[in-house]
């Protein structure tokens, strides 16, 4: 016993096998490059994130002041939030929080730089983008390590074919 709609769903899943299985066969095809690709667009990524730091740092650099901040509670993965005042009074809580925080816990307070001219730009005291570079880099060497070896099989596996 067949109905109309499970034979129409069967040629519907077999017209959609048919259009995709080429660009499968192309992804397939290209692996190896896709592969390589991807740990290239990390590099660019964390050369990118790394030159950012240094820009930000070298503003910072130029204009400094320090300051004590106290850690906000609110923070989260991606950013720090501190409390500090500057020179004229002001109290500032940089909306991307503050550079370089790793080990900071709410409540706490720290020593912190930050740019005269644009306290938005602030990082923990002696810290600088060295100290973020060394994760990042150790980051791209672990994905070349699996990404590199990868691609190369799967380059000559295709060579093979």
């Amino acid at each position: 016993m067949t109905d109309g709609a499970g034979s129409g769903r069967t040629r519907a899943v077999h017209e959609l096998a048919d259009l995709l299985r080429p660009l499968a066969l192309a992804v397939t095809r290209r692996l190896p490059e896709i592969v390589a690709g991807l740990a290239v667009l990390v590099t660019a990524l964390v050369a990118f994130a790394i030159a950012g730091s240094a820009l930000d740092d070298r503003a910072i650099a130029a204009n400094p002041a320090v300051a004590q901040a106290e850690v906000l509670e609110g923070s989260s993965f991606a950013r720090t939030l501190v409390r500090f005042t500057v020179a004229n009074g002001e109290a500032v809580v940089p909306e991307r929080g503050v550079f370089y925080p790793r080990g900071l816990q709410p409540g706490e307070t720290v020593a912190v730089e930050y740019d005269v001219t644009d306290p938005e730009l602030v990082r923990v005291a002696g810290r600088s983008a060295l100290t973020s570079s060394v994760p990042l880099l150790l980051g791209v060497l672990v994905v070349w390590a699996l990404l590199g070896p990868l691609s190369l099989w799967l380059r000559r596996r295709r060579a093979r074919e």
